[in-house]
């Protein structure tokens, strides 16, 4: 019986020892934003710029895939693009304008974005 009380008492020991998982106290806050608040945050626009390298029908290919358009669409802004030089393709929040650049560009098409005032 001695070797089953040692037994226990180790036992007990062990588990008061254990580490328990901390609970927060305080949440961390999040962050809220009204309709109204996102409407003052400035916006960007992303705008393609034509280049000599690639064809009609590739930058007419890049536009639905990035934007997920449809033909006509992307034929319009494509043809923009070759007769104007340029087209407005997105206007968008900082980082969702920083993406499209970055996608447009990982394609090979000459995409910048600019602070719409």
């Amino acid at each position: 019986m001695a070797g089953t009380d040692i037994y226990d008492a180790l036992v007990l020991v062990y588990n008061f020892s254990m580490a328990e998982t901390a609970v927060p106290l305080v949440l961390p806050e999040q962050e809220t934003r009204s309709a109204t608040q996102a409407a003052l945050e400035p916006g960007y626009l992303v705008i393609c710029w034509d280049d000599p390298v690639n064809l009609m029908d590739y930058v007419t290919h890049v536009f639905m895939t990035v934007f997920g358009w449809p033909q006509a669409k992307a034929k319009h802004h494509m043809l923009q693009v070759h007769q104007q030089g340029k087209s407005l393709l997105h206007r968008a929040g900082l980082e969702h304008a920083e993406h499209y650049v970055h996608r447009l560009q990982s394609y090979g098409l000459t995409a910048t974005m600019e602070r719409d005032e």
